[in-house]
């Protein structure tokens, strides 16, 4: 029977490459595995699979009864509906632990470092298996996204070496440059709606019973959403209703200027401007150097709750 490897709910690059490069390396160590996804891809994921030839998980989105790997998030809130009901046979993620809890013993690859492919490239190297052309090249830009070019605080040497030698593994020679092409594509909103954007890198957390919402969009410039921010607040309290959620964060980081403007909406607002140490205007507050959801808002606001 095989094996299936899937990363969290509204899969980001991390993921999708994720669930392609563990699968492969399992598949090379003897085991039958093959790359899922739970949701569909965004552009930016689209961009890296047709650079370097990657072919899209299929989707599936219930798992009762199969044998698991999941990549990239250890939490119910991020799982299929019916994780509890798989047997999950290992976890690799750059999160914190989540409340995912398993019935059988587990292969758990765990560590703080910027993107879950950094930790595979890792496993690669431990298990000495060749990384193939084709998927250096997605693992290289999945660490190039998820550490928003080694400008995240959650970026280590690990993943500057990662991407450096995986570079030079799919021939790649100016991988910043590829990069930026990537984040251009990233920042695209024209004929997106409110939905569409409050839900492109969209994560529940369940903080101590109450239900938080936290997205992020990473863009080259966020001045493009300047005249969109009320559509966007609007959406996000029809979120809030429509998910009995206490609160909806919206993130619009702009990777330019390091920093990144807070969009709040909130059954109690002064828990997100406690944990910030902010005071929000027309439910908005701008937050110098955070460019990292992990780091820099959860381990913030969770307190809070």
């Amino acid at each position: 029977m095989a094996t299936y490897v899937f990363g969290h709910t509204n899969p980001d690059s991390d993921s999708i490459v994720g669930a392609i490069s563990l699968s492969y390396l399992k598949n090379q160590l003897g085991e039958e595995c093959i790359p899922t996804r739970q949701g569909e891809i965004s552009a930016e994921t689209e961009f890296i699979l047709n650079k370097f030839g990657g072919k899209k998980p299929e989707l599936k989105t219930s798992y009762a009864g199969e044998d698991v790997y999941i990549i990239d998030y250890s939490d119910y809130g991020q799982a299929p509906k019916d994780i509890k009901e798989a047997t999950i046979k290992g976890i690799v993620d750059h999160h914190k632990l989540g409340d995912i809890i398993t019935s059988t013993p587990l292969e758990c690859w765990i560590r703080p470092i910027g993107c879950s492919n950094t930790i595979v490239y890792e496993m690669y190297r431990s298990f000495d298996v060749e990384i193939p052309k084709d998927i250096a090249g997605m693992m290289m830009m999945a660490i190039l996204s998820d550490t928003v070019i080694f400008k995240s605080p959650t970026c280590t040497k690990v993943d500057t070496k990662a991407v450096k030698e995986l570079a030079a593994i799919a021939g790649v020679e100016d991988y910043k440059a590829l990069a930026m092409e990537m984040f251009i594509v990233k920042s695209a909103v024209d004929g997106s709606s409110a939905r569409e954007l409050n839900t492109r890198d969209y994560k529940p957390f369940d903080m101590n019973g109450h239900k938080v919402g936290v997205n992020q969009l990473e863009m080259i410039d966020i001045s493009a959403l300047d005249d969109r921010k009320a559509e966007l607040l609007e959406d996000m309290a029809k979120m809030k209703q429509e998910d009995g959620l206490h609160t909806v964060i919206t993130l619009l980081t702009d990777i330019m200027k390091e920093g990144s403007q807070l969009l709040v909406v909130s059954d109690d607002t002064s828990k997100v401007e406690d944990a910030f140490k902010i005071k929000l205007e027309n439910s908005q507050a701008w937050l110098d150097g955070v460019l990292s959801r992990k780091k820099q808002i959860i381990p913030f606001l969770q307190p809070q709750f």
